[in-house]
């Protein structure tokens, strides 16, 4: 990697919290790459161990992979110590666990927040704190939000109507925040903590506002309706149909999780990018529909089923990428074509990668 952006990170340590997963783990392969060292921080409790060891790479027993809970705070500050930047990516990432035991998500992404916090404003080794936050902090936006009367915006909008059957909200990072789930929130008060937390002691920090993340090697989760293109590709393979949850009129960015990585790299490096809070999106809105008809076109014969919205699912919008480009001079390289085909070729190569509880599900399905 020859970027100059990154000679500031060659030879530093770097904490990442929730390092051992699918995001975690391949910004601590970009680190690496930097010329960094990643220390990985993580309960390595999410997910079955051999999807850690065979699919995200982690070997707990490496002395920089560190097994512990962000709400240690004797842990936690031990690892802050010894590092010279800091990306807090850990959380209980999935909306529908997050509403199912809002408390956990509580003790996770807000006393735990807390807790590293602390200990970053304690020490002034640190240089830097990325915070990952997610564009669900601005729910479904507000129509008034989204009104420009000029000629331009007034094409730009009939085309968006015909497309996706209304305007879909394009979220800019001034756009007010609307959480509409328990895990949206967690990440609104992460934001304003992090603000007011390191503010408050001269500690640089970046906001990076993560849109839909996507991309092998993503695993689905039980009872989850988080990362689609993972979801209708997993069941298309066993022959499933996919649900359209609301008939599938949802909007959203997808951003493949190699562009994620760089991009959360970029932030922790950028001069630019100090107190900055910044979208990672690719600008591009892209229908649910739309996403099952690229998976379809990998399995033929893949059929979809309508099914009822779940709670906390907003309809979403795209980001305003203006900033993103203009701070770390950078846009996202994987389209969400490209991005789909990728993930469906990676699981023909893996096809340990799908579930046993889904497979049960399939073989029934075709008894």
């Amino acid at each position: 990697m020859h970027d100059t952006q990154f000679k500031e990170l060659a030879g530093r340590t770097v904490l990442v919290t929730g390092g051992a997963g699918l995001i975690g783990s391949r910004i601590a392969a970009f680190l690496r790459q930097a010329g960094a060292r990643p220390l990985v921080l993580c309960t390595l409790d999410a997910y079955p161990q051999v999807t850690y060891r065979d699919l995200f790479g982690i070997d707990p027993t490496d002395p920089d992979v560190i097994v512990g809970d962000i709400q240690n705070p004797d842990v936690v500050r031990e690892a802050v110590i010894e590092s010279d930047h800091v990306i807090h990516a850990a959380a209980l990432a999935d909306v529908a666990a997050c509403t199912r035991k809002p408390m956990a998500a509580i003790h996770t992404n807000i006393t735990g927040t807390q807790v590293l916090l602390d200990a970053v404003a304690a020490c002034e080794r640190t240089r830097r704190l990325v915070f990952v936050s997610s564009a669900s902090v601005y729910g479904n936006g507000n129509p008034k939000d989204r009104a420009r009367p000029c000629e331009e915006y007034r094409t730009v909008r009939k085309l968006l109507e015909a497309v996706y059957g209304r305007v879909p909200p394009q979220f800019h990072e001034h756009t007010p925040l609307r959480p509409m789930s328990v895990y949206a929130n967690t990440k609104a008060w992460g934001e304003t903590q992090t603000a007011l937390t390191l503010g408050a002691v001269g500690t640089s920090y970046t906001i990076v506002r993560y849109f839909s993340v996507y991309g092998e090697p993503q695993v689905i989760k039980e009872n989850s309706h988080s990362w689609v293109v993972a979801w209708f590709a997993t069941r298309a393979a066993l022959g499933l149909p996919l649900h359209l949850n609301g008939g599938g009129h949802q909007i959203r960015d997808l951003v493949h999780v190699d562009d994620i990585a760089a991009a959360t790299v970029r932030a922790l490096a950028a001069p630019r990018a100090h107190n900055e809070t910044i979208n990672i999106g690719t600008g591009t809105p892209t229908s649910i529909r739309t996403v099952a008809e690229l998976v379809a076109a990998q399995y033929p014969g893949t059929r979809f089923v309508e099914t009822p919205m779940p709670p906390g699912d907003p309809l979403g919008g795209y980001a305003a990428t203006h900033r993103m480009e203009a701070v770390l001079g950078w846009r996202p390289t994987i389209t969400v074509k490209e991005g789909v085909a990728r993930y469906a070729g990676w699981l023909d190569k893996w096809p340990g990668a799908i579930p046993a509880w889904l497979r049960a599900e399939s073989g029934a399905a075709t008894a």
